[in-house]
């Protein structure tokens, strides 16, 4: 699983403290195509990364298309039937209920299309227009159903790709497995998601830098900070995974239902809400729809906050904060 990372830990923010050297525990390592860097207060000094290690390589042998042992890989080579882990379950279910609430917006069901323009985990090279139509009718969520740990498609060709959701899932893991070993003060970042509990080690609460949407940078800049109250954060963008064809530029998210690379001016979306995935899933679903559709959405969906960054009509950058989020958060350009 590999995922734009767009968002910064401020480690600077940590200072220095009293409080000795053990109460604060940092881990560092690569998982899922990414890097991933989790911090907790825990002052019997416990270091759980093997356990943590351990949970990424599960979550990977389920979910990672890149993985060619992985349960989705089964179920993407299978016929109809493939019997699934409760991961896969988990992530399935909780996919099928924001495809609902999208109108299809969010669709796994898109991983033909993603490989047909060259972003998937088994390119092609042939992206006309009659190729496209021809997958569009393996785009179909509501043909892949799950009972008793079995997931069954109606149609051999349709595959899934749980690469929008996926990280976000893996984020929750770990938390809750920090959580279940009596931690109360955590931050688990993989791959640019996110999710905070409690304060750092200076009874803060734990800031998050998000990039400013800058195509081709050679240093990141912040567009704004987050201090993040008992929250997860996932943010997606087109501003880095792209690729230039006969003048034409190509972006890494598909509409669903059209089949093509979105093009519109919405560059980033960062999702604020209780459960990493969900944040995970709905930053796509804001980047398929654009900025009137996202916040149509958002006022709808109280559970959800958002900050998104667009291109106005005169190709400058401004940012819409959802107003529950504006105590929480620092801009560089103040255009609330």
């Amino acid at each position: 699983m590999k995922k734009l990372i767009a968002v910064w830990l401020l480690l600077t923010f940590f200072g220095c403290s009293n409080q000795p050297k053990t109460d604060t525990i940092e881990l560092n390592g690569f998982a899922q195509g990414t890097t991933y860097h989790i911090v907790y207060i825990n002052s019997k000094g416990e270091n759980f990364q093997r356990s943590i290690d351990s949970l990424l390589i599960e979550i990977d042998n389920s979910l990672s298309t890149y993985n060619k042992k992985s349960i989705i890989t089964r179920f993407n080579n299978a016929d109809s039937v493939c019997e699934v882990d409760k991961m896969f379950a988990e992530v399935f279910n909780r996919s099928k209920e924001v495809y609902i609430e999208t109108d299809g917006a969010f669709n796994p069901a898109v991983a033909l299309l993603v490989n047909a323009w060259g972003f998937g985990f088994k390119n092609i090279d042939n992206t006309d227009s009659i190729t496209i139509d021809s997958l569009l009718q393996y785009v179909d969520f509501d043909a892949v159903t799950i009972k008793n740990n079995k997931v069954i498609k109606t149609n051999k060709n349709l595959m899934l790709d749980f690469n929008a959701i996926a990280q976000g899932y893996s984020v929750d893991v770990i938390a809750n497995f920090l959580a279940d070993n009596g931690i109360e003060n955590y931050m688990v970042e993989i791959g640019g998601e996110v999710k905070a509990r409690g304060k750092n080690r200076n009874k803060k609460l734990w800031r998050i830098g998000i990039d400013k949407p800058i195509e081709n940078q050679t240093e990141r800049t912040l567009e704004a900070v987050v201090n993040l109250n008992n929250k997860a954060l996932a943010t997606s963008g087109n501003y880095r995974k792209f690729y230039e064809k006969d003048g034409i530029k190509y972006s890494h998210t598909i509409n669903p239902k059209t089949g093509y690379p979105v093009q519109h001016s919405l560059l980033s979306a960062t999702v604020i809400t209780e459960n990493c995935a969900v944040a995970d899933a709905y930053a796509t679903v804001f980047m398929v729809v654009g900025i009137e559709k996202s916040k149509e959405i958002l006022n709808k969906m109280k559970n959800l906050q958002a900050i998104l960054i667009f291109e106005n009509e005169d190709k400058k950058l401004e940012t819409f904060v959802s107003e529950e989020l504006k105590e929480y958060i620092e801009l560089n350009n103040s255009n609330l």
